[in-house]
């Protein structure tokens, strides 16, 4: 029988309660597939700080290095805002190390929309009505968030981040970018800042050399203000961008609000190391902690959930079980069934939990 590991990472916030789903339903999904599926929780973020003395623990750091997989919920909040040093703080002492440490490079965060949702969309129906589905491809272990030098001069009057890029890491992600829009429309769309930036013209000069490997996929730039306001104007425009660190940050975001709701937008971030079914990589929903709502059972649950299934896609290779959450999610859509960050003005809606239920209700494997 198949059998892989999960390491779940719950994390702060609303992270325990869309973790919790999706570990239910990923463990109902392994039953129906007929594969086993070993899930080990593990503290991160200020939960984890405020118990150990520092968001990324050593042991939880090894559970991720020895699974095939990582689910994560979300970190920080204002409560460690304040922890000195700075890099002890969920977001900086957790995120960007994790992700350094499993060399997770590549960062996917498709935003689609579900017809059922068009209302919801943050632009006019004419602009969504028939359709949205980008696939936002980020460089995720370099530039300015990780260049050094990086600080405040001792009188706190002057901060300091270097953006750096070297060519290795442009072509390993721009590969990335032009393998996945091989697999869907074959439009490549490479964001940069070449007009101003050093970074950017690398950037833009590497892309270039690398078209003529992939003759079938059709190259474009675009500068990442340009971008930001096409996203807005005419986002059925793009199909995969490409682009760096900070900026893919920005964007992806952006294009989360096409959608309706960051909560439900599912993100996956890969790496090189194989496992049986396919590649390491770590899963998160794109939404942050929102303290505000944690514990009160209405935080939407579906980005997770949606997380969990490319988990399942790109490193189970489990396809069916992929497709079959895929499935389950927009049927519930399609039935009416709405968290309170989707729904419409006057629409009935229903909690975290109910909604899984309802998800789980729909699987058909």
């Amino acid at each position: 029988m198949r059998s892989y590991k999960v390491a779940l990472l719950p994390g702060d916030g609303i992270g325990p309660e869309v973790v919790g789903v999706a570990a239910e339903i990923l463990a109902y999904l392994a039953e129906r597939a007929g594969f086993t599926l070993e899930m080990k929780e593990a503290p991160i973020g200020g939960a984890a700080y405020d118990k150990y003395g520092h968001p990324l623990p050593e042991h939880t750091l090894a559970l991720c290095k020895e699974s095939d997989a990582v689910l994560l919920g979300a970190v920080g909040g204002p409560k460690w805002d304040t922890v000195q040093p700075p890099s002890l703080r969920p977001e900086v002492g957790a995120l960007l190390p994790l992700r350094k440490e499993l060399g997770l490079y590549a960062n996917l965060r498709p935003a689609r929309l579900s017809s059922a949702l068009a209302s919801a969309s943050s632009l006019k129906a004419e602009l969504v009505q028939d359709g949205l589905d980008i696939l936002v491809v980020r460089e995720l272990t370099g530039g300015i968030y990780f260049g050094q030098p990086k600080g405040r001069d001792a009188d706190g009057s002057r901060a300091v981040d270097t953006c750096v890029y070297t060519r290795f890491e442009i072509e390993r992600i721009l590969r990335v970018g032009f393998e996945t829009a091989r697999g869907r429309k074959r439009k490549l769309c490479s964001v940069d800042k070449a007009n101003v930036l050093e970074t950017s013209r690398l950037w833009r000069e590497v892309a270039d050399q690398m078209a003529p490997q992939y003759p079938d996929v059709e190259l474009t730039h675009m500068l990442v203000d340009n971008c930001a306001m096409q996203l807005v104007r005419d986002p059925r425009q793009f199909d995969v961008i490409v682009t760096e660190n900070m900026f893919g940050d920005i964007l992806s975001d952006e294009a989360a609000m096409l959608t309706g709701s960051l909560g439900m937008l599912p993100s996956a971030s890969l790496g090189d190391r194989h496992t049986q079914g396919g590649t390491f990589g770590l899963y998160e929903p794109v939404h942050g902690s929102a303290p505000t709502i944690a514990g009160k059972n209405i935080a939407n649950p579906l980005a997770t959930l949606l997380s969990a299934a490319m988990l399942l896609r790109y490193s189970l290779g489990e396809n069916d079980a992929a497709e079959a959450l895929e499935r389950a999610v927009e049927k519930a859509l399609q039935d009416g069934l709405r968290t309170a960050d989707i729904a419409a003005a006057h629409q009935p809606t229903i909690g975290t939990k109910e909604m899984g239920q309802a998800v789980r209700e729909r699987i058909e494997i």
